[in-house]
């Protein structure tokens, strides 16, 4: 008698293949059998009119402190996500030293909360306190450059950038899946590359993925995408390019050149990236961001908790401040910022290569609503919807192709022996409820989720 029985579901399996009409069965922690005409289980549950898919996987989160503190994370579980990776954009909670953070750092570890001295240290207490989630750790290259520079507003001497060497060998040896930079932040910004591919190098040899938060994602995107790629080829690993994008008004359509130069650069080397399925992005709080959105609003503000969800315009001008004044008075601080095209966003997400990542900034009072809404919209309003493209595929971009490009094994497909992640949902009504007013709202559709054979949500 196996331990779980899924009957008269329909099938779709993570691999991109046509969905099938088969049961499944779970023993502990793995799918043993998938067919037809199946052994009892102890528990029984009819799927009938609905899909039954593997767990979906967050190909970019900033998770790394709700992994800890919010172990439940029902943002991500109330979606079907069964897997997070995290680390992204140069960001990572371990190393990081004592003191004062530079943004971003600072918005992920505030004054209380937990950081580590050594990388490991961070994987010691995942697995100290399991999570509700399977995590993918990534080690933040401007978590490196914190700890080992007395400032990060400079350039890595050669000292310094073997320090940082030592450190990503040694954190890659613990657990780490890859290295992330946030090239485009005042952390990392004066990091050559020759710094980073300096500080990557232990890729080449320990293994894993070189994640970036590129330089510049609006006039000079074209420039970091070779940037990009340059590195890639240098170390010999596969580069992903975080939450692709063509930001600010100027640069609306520029995805066509974009995708473009990436389908011809991966016809040479392995080269992959990420998106989610909104115009408008989330990141620090800064004068410069503000100037070239059409709309900005404070998502969190450490000083001033009471101004989360204000327009920042708005807020300037009741305050008689400047939006240079404002933004230093808030800091440190988060916003949204709405500088993104429709047809961009659905251009990068119908794009084969592309995987799904939330980039959601979880344990804010205000957050973009890409945290709770991310993987329900794709399947609703993009596959159902606007039929950007079929089910299979949507879920195929969340869970087997992600899978595969992290080297996660045994996850992102239903087949016997695979981990037993599994997502149960209603194709004909799941659709993201979380709007930018109010953020923290469950989607509809998904029923019921397992990660590694343990229901962690009904």
């Amino acid at each position: 008698m196996h331990d779980l029985v899924i009957r008269h579901g329909t099938l779709i399996d993570g691999t991109g293949a046509a969905r099938r009409q088969v049961d499944l069965a779970v023993q502990d922690e793995r799918i043993v059998e998938v067919g037809t005409q199946l052994a009892r289980g102890r528990e029984e549950i009819d799927a009938s009119g609905r899909i039954v898919a593997p767990g979906f996987i967050d190909a970019h989160t900033h998770d790394d402190l709700a992994l800890l503190v919010e172990p439940g994370l029902r943002p991500k579980i109330s979606q079907g996500v069964t897997t997070c990776v995290c680390g992204n954009c140069g960001v990572s909670l371990g190393p990081l030293p004592s003191g004062d953070l530079p943004e971003p750092l600072n918005l992920l570890s505030g004054p209380g909360l937990p950081r580590f001295g050594k990388a490991a240290d961070y994987l010691e207490a995942l697995r100290d306190q399991p999570a509700a989630v399977n995590s993918v750790p990534l080690l933040g290259h401007s978590a490196l450059r914190a700890t080992v520079m007395d400032r990060t507003d400079r350039t890595a001497s050669a000292r310094e950038i073997e320090a940082m060497r030592q450190l990503a060998e040694d954190a890659l040896r613990a657990g780490y899946h890859g290295i992330s930079t946030g090239l485009f932040y005042a952390s990392a910004s004066q990091a050559t590359t020759e710094e980073v591919i300096g500080v990557c190098a232990p890729l080449s040899t320990v293994g894993g993925v070189y994640c970036t938060h590129m330089r510049d994602e609006s006039a000079g995107v074209m420039a970091s995408i070779e940037e990009t790629a340059r590195i890639g080829r240098a170390l010999g690993v596969r580069a992903i390019i975080s939450h692709h994008k063509v930001a600010g008004l100027p640069h609306h359509g520029r995805s066509v050149q974009t995708l473009e130069r990436i389908q011809q650069l991966q016809q040479e080397q392995d080269l992959g990236l990420d998106a989610y399925p909104y115009t408008a992005s989330s990141t620090v709080l800064t004068a410069g961001r503000v100037a070239t959105a059409e709309r900005a609003f404070v998502t969190t503000s450490a000083p001033h908790p009471e101004v989360a969800g204000r327009d920042v315009h708005e807020l300037a001008r009741e305050w008689g401040l400047s939006v240079e004044a404002l933004c230093e008075r808030l800091h440190p601080a988060g916003a949204v910022y709405f500088s993104m095209a429709e047809a961009d966003v659905e251009r990068v997400l119908a794009y084969p290569s592309t995987m799904i990542g939330s980039d959601g900034i979880p344990l804010q009072a205000r957050p973009h609503p890409r945290l709770w809404g991310t993987f329900p919209r794709v399947l609703g309003l993009y596959a159902r919807e606007l039929r950007l493209f079929s089910l299979e595929t949507a879920i195929h971009k969340m869970t087997g192709r992600t899978a595969n490009l992290f080297g996660m094994i045994d996850r992102g497909e239903i087949r016997e022996g695979a981990y037993a992640d599994l997502v149960l949902f209603d194709a004909d009504t799941v659709i993201d409820k979380a709007t930018f007013e109010e953020p923290k709202q469950v989607s509809a559709g998904i029923d019921e989720v397992w990660a590694n054979g343990v229901p962690t949500y009904v």
